[in-house]
């Protein structure tokens, strides 16, 4: 199979269909030209495997001589030649991996230039273009490809225009241009030790290079493991014909949205600039203007680009992101891609896409649309009260922001290391700062536009970003607004939706869901049901009341221990644990009785008619206790009361070398039967107490961490005992967490003696892996990631081949004894897109998690059913 393929290669299916070969740009590329037929510079592909055969034993065999026949091929197309001393072609070389990674690798323009074929440009063109195409050239091939520092680039770039009294790039006259292409040169001499390349086959074969480089670069790696894309994709290449936005004043570039990514408004929306190549654009150097100044200054220009708009959206039944350029009146279609958007955007489009009077999609195909990020970023929170703004700029990425202001991406990842909420302030970003702002709260610009770097990352992330803030000037490790002046740490607060900057902390709420958010979610709902129920985890009557308003159809998991915490239940638990007579420990039982009683009549009433699954104690009692370490320190120091002294004797007593295999779960009702009998006495005088109120309770007791039939078979009796003595309290079944790998490979043995089970993914997952979540996380998972030796953090999203394949075999031999067995998932997975895919196929009957993802997981349980084929 060859590693290069011309645009208007005729495949053998759609382009768009091979992005996995292609990437996603020199797919769309190929799509536009060989089936839109729209105005496309000529070029070629060098495709994915190319790259990872490079990745993997350098550069491959016969790809040179396939460069050279695309390049002759090009060449005799354009009727212009690469480095040619009369009228020379000119290419750009970019990277396009199969998902948009916008910035994170890299590109070079203007390739084929030298001193030779800069003299044949100025011939053909302009001088003054000529040599302004050349000094960009020489500083991006040398950055990029030669590993040259950018500041002695930009700083010679600010001597020419300071010499030559220019306000802008554009206005250097043509002799100090030529001055500064010979500082530029004798910049990269006095780096790399060689002259700046002239062959431009030499040119071209350092920028494929590069840009396969590019793909395994750090800040590339970083915003893979971000957004959850495999590091084993490689990048493709794209060798384009160059054409010339920057020629003269009847020339410009842009990019252009078919309708708003920020609003979802059915609204053309971009930026472009007079005079000026792409970089211009995205890197915010210059601050942009908007399609409307297009119309007036190109009318017909204008006209045919949202010609192109129609074209692309009816043809991808999506919004498309574009970048365009014009070359003295003529337009040029550069890319286009479906366009990232944020959550509000997204569901607008979605929902009136579906219109016969839009672009008439499926229901199925507008919840297929929707991430669970982008249904989070509805949610975002918002300015709680009135502002008194020092400064505004333009809205790029909705929501609110509070936090400390850091200068550099090195400064605002260490600040975010240390615990502190950080605000990333920068006159404009690039893609080496991804780092800080992945670690961000929000993110303000003084220059860019809305599709600037920051602008298009920040949407992508869901975080608030302001750009293009004029009024904001930075200066060392500060910044100025007329006579305020903040200081690197100081607290500011960004509205990422109407642009206000305001100084000092400002409270903030949560987000209103739109109409679109609910619409959506109905349609969901209406997909998945009698399919896979979507449940959360509560603790408290607040939090249930919360879940049902956010859509959950019950409680999967109610951790009881968790109502043990509170300033008024924690002493009476030290109590019963320090008792020193049956008598002692009863009385510090029935204390407890009345405190949870109280706490699940709130939860049964908030759930009245759903299910409550109630955990019956899980975790080993030294977690009640105080810190031995800390006692002993007090003893050495100040000394110890008796009651203290006590605490000190009970925390040795209870201290383990592992305590999350030690005493916990079912064990602790072993060794302390009081303990469960207790919390099933509770939650019974609720359920009665509901049932005499009008209430319809339906209570599942769980029993935690069981490995053996003995163990459940014990524990169920202890339950039937409580109920049997309770009359009627409403409907109660009893079963289990499956959350141990024996638990998961006995499951037959289990159901002869459960109703249910859930599976606690948490700690099957650290049982399976070995892993100590707590520890793992900060110090093995991130170089386990960044190296690809795992390709999701598990205890994210689950681990198919293991854990994954003990839940499905708990659930099928679970099932093989009792057929009816309800299967359940209570693990934070259970918030999990791609985790609920495998919970569905599974069969299990619903997930659970926290209130705030259940919209997330009810989307992402109808989207399972539409993947997996099913309805009904």
């Amino acid at each position: 199979m060859p590693y290069v393929y011309a645009f208007d290669h005729q495949h053998p299916q759609p382009p768009m269909q091979m992005k996995d070969l292609l990437g996603g740009k020199g797919a769309n590329l190929a799509e536009m030209t060989s089936v839109l037929g729209l105005p496309v510079p000529p070029g070629f592909t060098i495709t994915t495997e190319a790259c990872n055969a490079y990745m993997a034993s350098g550069w491959p065999d016969g790809l040179d001589e396939e460069i050279s026949q695309q390049v002759a091929r090009l060449e005799e197309k354009m009727g212009r030649r690469l480095g040619d001393a009369s009228d020379p072609l000119l290419v750009s070389v970019r990277s396009g991996a199969k998902f948009s990674m916008p910035g994170m690798m890299d590109t070079v323009l203007n390739l084929g230039l030298n001193d030779a074929s800069v003299e044949g440009l100025a011939k053909a063109m302009d001088e003054r273009f000529a040599y302004d195409s050349y000094r960009r050239f020489l500083a991006m091939y040398g950055r990029i490809v030669l590993g040259v520092e950018g500041e002695p680039f930009d700083e010679a770039l600010d001597r020419a225009k300071e010499d030559s009294g220019a306000t802008t790039d554009a206005t250097v006259p043509a002799p100090r241009l030529r001055e500064l292409c010979e500082e530029e040169k004798a910049i990269v001499e006095k780096a790399t030790g060689a002259p700046f390349p002239q062959d431009p086959t030499e040119q071209l074969r350092g920028a494929v290079e590069a840009v396969f480089k590019s793909w395994d670069g750090a800040r590339a790696r970083a915003y893979r493991v971000r957004e959850r894309i495999p590091h084993d994709l490689g990048t493709a290449v794209n060798v384009q014909a160059m054409v010339f936005g920057n020629r003269d004043d009847t020339s410009g570039t842009g990019v252009g949205f078919t309708r708003s990514p920020s609003t979802g408004e059915n609204v053309p929306y971009g930026d472009f600039l007079i005079n000026a190549q792409g970089e211009d654009v995205v890197a915010g150097i210059r601050n942009t203007e908007d399609l409307d100044h297009l119309k007036e200054r190109f009318p017909e220009i204008h006209g045919e680009l949202l010609g192109i708009f129609e074209t692309l959206e009816g043809h991808y039944k999506d919004m498309c992101d574009t970048e365009f350029t014009i070359e003295q009146g003529k337009l040029w279609m550069l890319q286009t891609r479906v366009g990232k958007r944020n959550g509000v955007a997204a569901l607008r489009m979605a929902v009136e896409m579906t219109s016969p009077d839009d672009l008439g999609i499926s229901r199925k195909d507008a919840i297929t649309r929707i991430t669970g990020d982008l249904l989070d970023q509805v949610l975002h929170p918002q300015f709680a009260e009135p502002v008194t703004a020092v400064a505004k700029g333009l809205g790029a990425s909705p929501g609110a922001a509070v936090g400390q202001v850091y200068f550099t991406a090195d400064d605002a990842e260490e600040a975010a290391q240390r615990g502190e909420k950080v605000i990333l302030v920068r006159n404009e970003t690039s893609p080496e700062d991804v780092h800080g702002m992945i670690v961000a709260e929000g993110i303000l610009t003084t220059r860019g536009g809305l599709v600037s770097h920051a602008a298009v990352v920040a949407r992508g992330w869901g975080k608030p970003a302001i750009v293009g803030a004029e009024s904001v000037k930075i200066s060392g490790q500060q910044f100025s607004v007329g006579g305020t002046v903040v200081q690197e740490g100081d607290v500011i607060s960004l509205n990422g939706a109407t642009g206000e900057v305001v100084v000092g902390a400002v409270k903030v709420a949560a987000g209103v869901a739109s109409e679109e958010f609910h619409t959506l979610l109905g349609w969901a709902d209406d997909l998945r049901a009698g399919n896979l129920n979507v449940r959360a985890n509560a603790d408290n009557g607040p939090d249930a009341t919360n879940a049902r308003k956010f859509g959950a159809e019950g409680i999967g998991l109610c951790r009881t221990e968790h109502m043990f915490l509170g300033d008024d239940r924690l002493p009476i638990v030290r109590k019963m644990i320090l008792a020193g007579t049956p008598d002692e420990e009863a009385s510090a039982l029935e204390a407890l009785r009345g405190a949870q009683k109280d706490d699940f009549v709130e939860i049964l009433e908030a759930m009245d008619g759903l299910p409550v699954c109630v955990r019956l104690l899980d975790p080993p009692l030294h977690e009640f206790l105080p810190s031995s370490e800390e006692l002993v320190v007090k003893q050495a120091t100040s000394g110890l009361s008796d009651e203290e002294q006590r605490l000190l004797d009970a925390a040795r007593e209870w201290e383990e070398v592992n305590p999350m295999l030690g005493t916990r779960g079912v064990r602790l009702g072993v060794v302390k039967p009081g303990l469960y009998g207790m919390q099933v006495r509770a939650l019974l005088e609720a359920c009665a107490e509901r049932v005499a109120a009008g209430g319809n309770p339906v209570v599942e007791v769980m029993i935690p961490l069981t490995v053996n039939r003995e163990e459940l078979a014990a524990a169920r009796y202890w339950v039937e005992l409580a109920i049997a003595d309770a009359g009627h309290v409403g409907e109660v079944t009893i079963g289990t967490m499956v959350e141990t790998p024996r638990a998961a490979l006995r499951a037959a043995d289990l159901a002869e003696v459960a109703d249910f089970f859930s599976f606690g993914t948490n700690d099957l997952t650290q049982m399976t892996f070995g892993f100590s979540r707590d520890d793992v996380s900060s110090k093995t998972m991130p170089a386990y990631l960044d190296q690809g030796l795992l390709k999701r953090d598990p205890f994210d999203t689950i681990d198919q081949e293991g854990v994954g394949e003990l839940v499905r075999m708990g659930a099928d031999r679970g099932r093989s004894v009792k057929p009816d067995l309800k299967l359940g998932v209570c693990g934070e997975h259970g918030g999990d897109p791609e985790s609920i895919q495998l919970f569905y196929d599974a069969g299990l009957d619903y997930v659970s998690c926290s209130p705030f993802r259940v919209p997330i997981a009810r989307l992402a349980a109808a989207q399972a059913v539409i993947k997996s084929g099913k309805r009904g």
